[in-house]
């Protein structure tokens, strides 16, 4: 084996090296915003597995229309330029076109209104009755959760300000990233229908959680509900998305989707000891190396 050889079995081992560490870090996060984002966040429900593929169904269909729009715009720029037609056509209709152009769009919305109706109606229509159900309320600016079980718990979730980090366990930023970890997550536990009922109590604000596929308005003196049933246990983020005063951006929705055996072993103690629970649950997760989980 040449020298030259050797030095590139070198230089490839480093960065298949590399690379491995780099992807076992980031499949060790949680499901979050990433810098330079350009898709969406690793899906964790049925419905936004079904959004993602309607997301690229569509994308299909706009790149054909603007490949079409692009090639048709060059071809009467080179077709029909002075140099070529010193005297200019008077045609005025054509009667194939125009059947073209008529049927051709209605085609098409057709085949995307088709499944957008499909997806719609699966968004609207939970397939079973939801075991768990939790009130989100939205406030300038944080939530409060109340889970609606014998011996009710409430709590409140706002956003985990630095001095907090470290009484809260919560200093790794890969797991815990500024602006979006909170010092209460909502917990539930995996793949069991959850039902959240959301409302505010002050202005309008917006319960999204990109991972889930739900999104929906908290509107004061409404209550507007949204379900999921999280299949990957982990640590998920999303954010108010509805524009709710100074602090918007400081508004963070976390949810932590564990098994059922931790979710009825953290409810049991959090209705007495919320955060020796929360505590307790993290510790139990990270020792399994489930924390963050989504998306692997």
């Amino acid at each position: 084996m040449t020298r030259a050889m050797r030095k590139f079995l070198a230089t490839a081992k480093i960065v298949a090296s590399a690379a491995a560490t780099l992807f076992a870090a980031a499949s060790a996060r949680a499901a979050q915003p990433q810098p330079w984002e350009t898709s969406f966040q690793p899906a964790a429900t049925d419905i936004m597995r079904q959004i993602e593929w309607f997301g690229n169904y569509s994308f299909a269909f706009i790149i054909v229309i603007t490949a079409l729009v692009l090639f048709l715009i060059a071809y009467c720029i080179l077709r029909f330029r002075a140099s070529v037609n010193p005297t200019p056509s008077r045609t005025s209709h054509n009667t194939l076109i125009e059947v073209i152009w008529t049927v051709g769009p209605v085609v098409i919305l057709l085949c995307l209104a088709i499944p957008s109706f499909q997806l719609l109606t699966a968004q609207y229509t939970p397939p079973e009755e939801a075991k768990l159900t939790v009130k989100a309320t939205g406030n300038q600016w944080n939530w409060d959760y109340e889970y609606q079980v014998d011996n009710t718990l409430s709590f409140n979730s706002a956003i985990l300000q630095d001095a907090d980090r470290a009484a809260a366990g919560k200093e790794d930023r890969a797991a815990y990233p500024r602006l979006l970890a909170v010092d209460n997550e909502m917990v539930v536990p995996v793949n069991t229908m959850t039902r959240v009922l959301v409302t505010a109590t002050d202005v309008i604000h917006a319960f999204a959680m990109p991972s889930f596929g739900i999104k929906t308005d908290a509107v004061p003196g409404r209550i507007n509900e949204v379900w999921f049933k999280a299949d990957k246990e982990g640590l998920y983020y999303g954010q108010c998305s509805e524009l709710c005063g100074k602090d918007h951006a400081f508004m963070p929705i976390a949810i932590r989707v564990v098994s059922d055996a931790q979710y009825k072993t953290w409810l049991a103690a959090a209705k007495t000891d919320l955060p020796g629970a929360n505590k307790a649950l993290m510790a139990e997760v990270d020792g399994t190396n489930k924390v963050a989980a989504a998306g692997n």
